[in-house]
Parts: structure tokens; sequence; C-alpha cells
């Protein structure tokens, strides 16, 4: 039996939904992972997500094998309870999604998405839905430092349309993943962009002021904007909302190389690799800091982000 390549949709308990890539039936496969085991697992608790690339049996009726995967060009990864869990792979760009306000414009989240980025080499963007709110001098003020040291913003409203033809030019022929905390309207974003997707949304929670889990696992969708034999496919990987990002893979040391104004001072400070960034004197960034090179809350993330990563790499 010939395998097939399909591309991973989502994954539930170890079974596996697959778009074939050959132009084989069924449209779909639901698939086991043959032994169980892949050699890319690796120490990641979930074995395959939306993005990978395997070969696979068709043995009818829908139903099929996952045989072997392609080794990934790139992923997203985050820390959770269970380990180290991968998000999505083969990705050409992230989508930090946030609100300037409903649920609240949340600065360390975005940090933290970008610096996982950065160390998965992925370009990121953030997102802003949600633009037909009122901002604050505050939020305008960090997005226009995201702008200064190199992160496209983009402001688009899941609600009105407005940004979205804006945000489909950049995500056209491309794989993206969009990451946010609940209640930032992701999968609104998705739905505004292709709305014969139906995907399900949900309110805010009044009380705290911030989203329900309505995406309960990732899942890629394909949201064919060129609309023609082969043209560029568009793919966007949808994602369960994210209370916090833990981040994973990058030793302390190294954090100061995925946050873009401060990769330049690396091996700048008066007592070298020693130095901890955290205002010693002597500290190239602390000088930065005191300069407005870096902003104050940029330097403060850089602080908390290091004192978390001890033990969410391997050494």
């Amino acid at each position: 039996m010939a395998a097939l390549k399909a591309l991973v949709i989502r994954g539930s308990r170890n079974v596996f939904t697959l778009r074939p890539l050959d132009g084989f039936l069924p449209d779909v496969l639901e698939c086991r992972i043959k032994g169980k085991i892949l050699k890319q697992s690796g120490r990641f608790y979930n074995p395959l997500a939306p993005g990978d690339i395997v070969y696979a049996e068709d043995h009818g009726g829908g139903r099929g094998l996952i045989l072997d995967a392609v080794e990934r060009r790139n992923f997203f990864v985050r820390f959770n309870q269970k380990g180290p869990q991968i998000l999505g792979s083969n990705l050409d760009m992230v989508l930090c999604v946030t609100s300037l306000s409903s649920p609240p414009f949340r600065p360390r989240f975005i940090d933290r998405v970008l610096v996982q980025s950065e160390a998965a080499g992925i370009p990121a963007l953030v997102l802003c839905n949600k633009c037909d709110l009122v901002s604050t001098e505050p939020v305008e003020d960090r997005l226009a430092d995201y702008e200064r040291i190199g992160y496209p913003v983009v402001r688009v409203s899941a609600k009105t349309g407005e940004g979205m033809e804006q945000l489909r030019r950049r995500l056209e022929g491309k794989t993206a993943i969009l990451l946010g905390q609940s209640g930032v309207g992701k999968s609104s974003v998705i739905n505004a962009l292709c709305p014969r997707l139906g995907l399900r949304t949900g309110a805010l929670n009044e009380k705290y002021d911030r989203g329900n889990h309505t995406t309960t696992l990732s899942a890629l969708y394909d949201l064919e904007f060129s609309g023609g034999p082969g043209m560029p496919q568009t793919f966007l990987i949808d994602t369960p909302g994210l209370r916090h990002m833990v981040l994973w893979g990058i030793a302390p040391e190294d954090l100061i190389l995925y946050m873009k104004e401060f990769a330049p001072l690396d091996g700048r400070c008066l007592y070298g690799a020693s130095c901890s960034h955290s205002g010693e004197s002597g500290c190239a960034v602390a000088a930065a800091l005191e300069s407005r090179a870096i902003h104050k809350d940029r330097g403060e993330s850089y602080v908390r982000i290091r004192e978390e990563l001890p033990g969410r790499y391997d050494e």
C-alpha cells in the first residue's frame, strides 16, 4: 500500500485529522500513529501539531495510519503543566493577537510571545483586534515602541471589517498562527477573513473582563484567498486562549538575544557574559534604559522573563 503525504489539521488524544496533499480521496483522514511514537516527538507531549506534514496509509472509510513525519522547518512551542507543547509547525508568521481594551491590553504577554517567536526564527507581528474601541495613551505608547523596534502593528476590527483587507494581503500564500489570550477575538478574526468557516465565538466574562474558552484545541484552516488552481494557499492556525504564556527552550543567558533592541548590546557590558542585565553597574542594558533607548516596560519584562526561565530549557 503506497503512503500518501498529508497535512495535519488538528489532533486530540492521539487521533489526528489529516488533509491529503496528493489529491487522493477522501478529503480528510482520521489517523492514529503507527506504534504511537514518531522520531521527531522528542520531549514534546504532543507528537504532532497543526501544520506538520506526515506520511500515512489510507485504510478506507476515512481512516488511516500515520507512518512517519517530515522534519519540521520550525515550530512554535509553549510550556504548560504537562511539558512543552507544540501549537503549530512549518510557520511563516506568528500573529500575536491583542485588544486595545476589553479584555485589557497585556504587554507582558505580547513580550513573551515575541521572545518565543524570535527563538524559533519565525517573523511576528502584533495584531490589534477591536480597533473600534477607545485606546489609551499607555497602550499607544507600547504599540509605538513595538513598531520602533521592528514589529509591525496591524489594527483590525473583526466586528466592523476595518483593516481586514490589509491583513489579508499580509497573509496571502502563508501559514500563520494566531496566539492570544481568551477574548481577544482570534476566531472572530478568522471568521471575518473567511465567513464560510463559521467558527464558534464567545462573549467576554463581564465580571473579570476576560474571555471564556471557546476554542479548545489548535486547528488549521484553509482560507482560500487565491481562488485559483496552482495559486499559493493561505493557512491559519487558531489556538485556544492562553491565560499564561510560559517560554520553553531558552537559556536565561540567551534571553538578551531574543529581544530585538537588547540583542545589539550582548557582550558590551563591563563584566561580559556574567552580567544578568538587571541593573548592575557597567551594564549596557541599564545604560540603554537610562537613556530610554529601551522602553522601561520592556526592561521590566526582561527581568521577569529571565527569572522564569531556569528549568525551561535543556542544559
